[in-house]
């Protein structure tokens, strides 16, 4: 029998859960402190931040990895 789960922490988490998750948890304010982009700084929403992430690889990177540090805290 093979196992299909994946070892992926993001494995079937859309971006969209990501930041929204993010949000609630820190806010917009130690989100953009935390990773130093204008849609978490300057009149950040979810919307206009899921725009660029979904464009700029290297800020998708890095709030994936504050997620999957993030992620034993959000399950409490």
């Amino acid at each position: 029998m093979q196992n299909n789960t994946s070892k992926d922490p993001l494995h079937g988490i859309t971006l969209q859960k990501i930041v929204e998750d993010l949000v609630s948890f820190y806010g917009f304010d130690t989100l953009g402190e935390l990773i130093n982009i204008k849609c978490f700084k300057d009149n950040p929403s979810v919307k206009s931040s899921l725009t660029f992430l979904r464009k700029t690889d290297w800020a998708r990177k890095k709030v994936e990895e504050i997620y999957i540090r993030t992620l034993p805290k959000l399950s409490n």
